[in-house]
C-alpha cells in the first residue's frame, strides 16, 4: 500500500486551471482499481492519495502522467507501508 503526498509548487490559480484534467486522471486511477482514496490537504497546499494493488514502479509511472506532474504544478512523495492493523471493515487494506 502507498500513501502519496502531493505538494503544490505553483499558485492556486494555476492549480485550479488544471483541476479538471487532474480530476479526470484521478477518475482513471480509481477505475483501474489503483486508488482507494484521495483528497485535498487542509490547509490547501496539496493532496493525499491512498493507493494499492500496484508496484512502486507502476505508481511512479502513473503519477508522471498526472497533469499536475506533467505541467510542473506539484511535487510528489511516495511512502510504502504494510497496514498490519486496521479497524473492522478496512481489512482490504491489509497485505
Amino acid at each position: 500500500m502507498f500513501v502519496v503526498t502531493l505538494t503544490y509548487t505553483a499558485e492556486l490559480a494555476e492549480i485550479d486551471a488544471a483541476l479538471h484534467d487532474h480530476a479526470e486522471w484521478l477518475d482513471q486511477q480509481f477505475n483501474d482499481g489503483i486508488f482507494l482514496a484521495s483528497g485535498r490537504q487542509i490547509p490547501r497546499k496539496g493532496g493525499v492519495i491512498l493507493a494499492s494493488g500496484t508496484t512502486r514502479s507502476d505508481l511512479e509511472h502513473r503519477i508522471a502522467e498526472d497533469p499536475f506532474s506533467e505541467r510542473g504544478l506539484a511535487s510528489y512523495e511516495i511512502a510504502e507501508f504494510n497496514a498490519t492493523r486496521v479497524v473492522p471493515g478496512l481489512e482490504l487494506l491489509q497485505a
